[in-house]
């Protein structure tokens, strides 16, 4: 009489993709697209927008060795996990800023208005001259064109670090470098640097 086994059944294998997605989430602190099976695992909560987001690390595969963890499909400021509440918030009023110009620049004048606007001194409405003037500020407070290069691809042309890092030849993390630069330089114009982080 053949004998029975005592084993328990053995779980199913994660796959390698999944099993390197919660690894990565759980380095981050980024557990919350993640619940645990009936056996006792972690992973991915099937069919949520979070759980098919593709985290990639540079440098191996593991941020403790500082790889640079970015985020695929997202804007890049919420992609690069390293970035602080204020560097995002700078990056973002800087693409508001010009987004804003761009629209006011683009309004249709009416043909039967006069050149000059019909206005002592006309010309250019008050408006369109203020947003173009807040968004020349802001890109002269980046100040050395390098750094205002990686700003302006990655806020106003969604770029990502690595397209950034291939066009230039330089490193990924010489990007963020003068990403995160440029974004304190942004917070320091926009006023943001004296405020709490939360």
């Amino acid at each position: 009489m053949p004998r029975k086994s005592s084993k328990k059944p053995q779980p199913p294998k994660l796959s390698k993709g999944e099993a390197e997605q919660v690894r990565i989430r759980r380095e981050l602190g980024h557990d919350f697209a993640l619940k645990e099976d009936r056996f006792g695992r972690q992973r991915l909560i099937p069919g949520t927008a979070e759980a098919r987001r593709v985290y990639e690390v540079s440098n191996g595969g593991y941020t403790s060795t500082g790889g640079i963890v970015r985020l695929r499909n997202v804007d890049p400021l919420k992609g690069i996990t390293s970035l602080t509440r204020q560097q995002r918030e700078a990056g973002g009023r800087f693409r508001d800023d010009f987004e804003r110009a761009q629209r006011e620049g683009l309004q249709p004048q009416s043909w039967s208005e006069r050149v000059d606007g019909g206005r002592v001194g006309g010309g250019i409405p008050d408006r369109v001259l203020s947003v173009g003037r807040a968004h020349a500020h802001a890109t002269a407070a980046l100040a050395h064109w390098e750094v205002a290069e990686v700003v302006r691809r990655t806020c106003l042309e969604g770029q990502s670090v690595k397209a950034i890092a291939e066009r230039t030849g330089d490193g990924r993390d010489v990007v963020v470098k003068l990403l995160k630069v440029g974004l304190d330089l942004l917070a320091v114009h926009y006023g943001m640097m004296g405020r709490k982080a939360g």
